[in-house]
């Protein structure tokens, strides 16, 4: 089994492996399809891997074959034991990929886990970077995620050109596991927002304040976030809480936060009830966007957060 030769990973030029083919990671897969690249597809997803086979991939039937005959592995699984699996588990990356092989996580997991598989990884001669994704589905449908990245600068750029295919602001955080690092601090920002949100508005509604009044004054004020005047308004206010981002998986960014700011030694309070009520909106709606919040926080004070049509703000 011939080593593979590090250098740009161009369309034409690479064989790119996908593990995780779900909500994000099948619209992230099909741009690499669509911008010219070959491309192998593994899930336990019949319905998902049919899609990427009519895209233009081809599916395989194991990890190990993905691993063997691609240059380039990327996963998009769920947490850090799934990451462990696949990438040092029996039949997994560490196996069967060949010295040389590039490894790209782009799952949400702790650091000290990315970490300890690049160690061992390393072992064998297999690369690897963490690029963990921000934004939602329509975004990885166009091509426009966020990425924060971690790793040997050399090997990210020499991967620019395959990542730039999924998303439009790709930012450098420092060597590997600050990717994810970045990823875990967006998303705990991300879920105390949206929590704060959520009482606030409850507070104002029940004091008989029109929810478009008080997302205009917030607007105008230093109160003003994306969040309540730009993401909310378009969906979760409207009563769409189709999941972009599930309530389960919040949850177990927020842990992982939790966790991680721990072993650092440093103290949450804020955390620990954002945390709570994720984990309340999880027994709810857990099929569904974690700005279900909304709800489990006006259920609880007795009113719908809901923003008619008519009262939407404009952009």
């Amino acid at each position: 089994m011939s080593a593979i030769v590090p250098g740009p990973i161009a369309p034409g030029q690479s064989v790119i492996g996908f593990i995780g083919i779900g909500t994000m990671g099948l619209p992230m897969a099909l741009n690499v399809v669509r911008a010219g690249y070959t491309l192998k597809v593994f899930d336990l997803s019949e319905k998902a891997l049919a899609e990427a086979k009519a895209a233009g991939a081809t599916p395989v039937s194991s990890v190990a074959e993905l691993a063997r005959t691609s240059d380039v592995i990327i996963t998009m699984l769920p947490d850090a034991p799934d990451v462990e699996k696949i990438a040092l588990g029996e039949d997994g990356i560490e196996s069967a990929a060949r010295p040389g092989t590039l490894y790209v996580d782009m799952s949400t997991i702790d650091p000290g886990t990315s970490r300890r598989v690049a160690a061992q990884l390393a072992g064998r001669g297999i690369r690897m970077i963490d690029s963990p994704v921000a934004r939602g589905v329509e975004n990885a449908r166009a091509g426009t995620l966020a990425l924060m990245i971690g790793g040997d600068k050399a090997t990210v750029d020499e991967a620019m050109p395959l990542l730039s295919t999924m998303a439009d602001t790709i930012t450098y955080c420092g060597p590997l596991g600050n990717g994810v690092a970045m990823k875990l601090v967006n998303n705990f920002l991300s879920a105390g927002i949206v929590s704060t949100v959520a009482e606030a508005c409850a507070i104002g509604l029940k004091a008989g304040l029109p929810l478009d009044m008080i997302v205009a004054i917030s607007g105008a004020t230093g109160t003003n976030n994306a969040w309540m005047h730009k993401l909310m308004p378009s969906k979760a206010f409207l009563g769409d809480f189709s999941p972009g981002f599930m309530t389960p998986l919040a949850r177990k960014d927020q842990r992982l936060a939790l966790s991680f700011a721990e072993d650092m030694g440093v103290p949450l309070t804020l955390g620990k009830a954002v945390f709570d009520l994720l984990t309340q909106t999880a027994e709810v709606y857990p099929r569904e966007d974690f700005t279900s919040i909304l709800r489990v926080v006006g259920d609880g004070a007795g009113v719908k957060i809901r923003l008619a049509e008519a009262d939407k703000p404009a952009a």
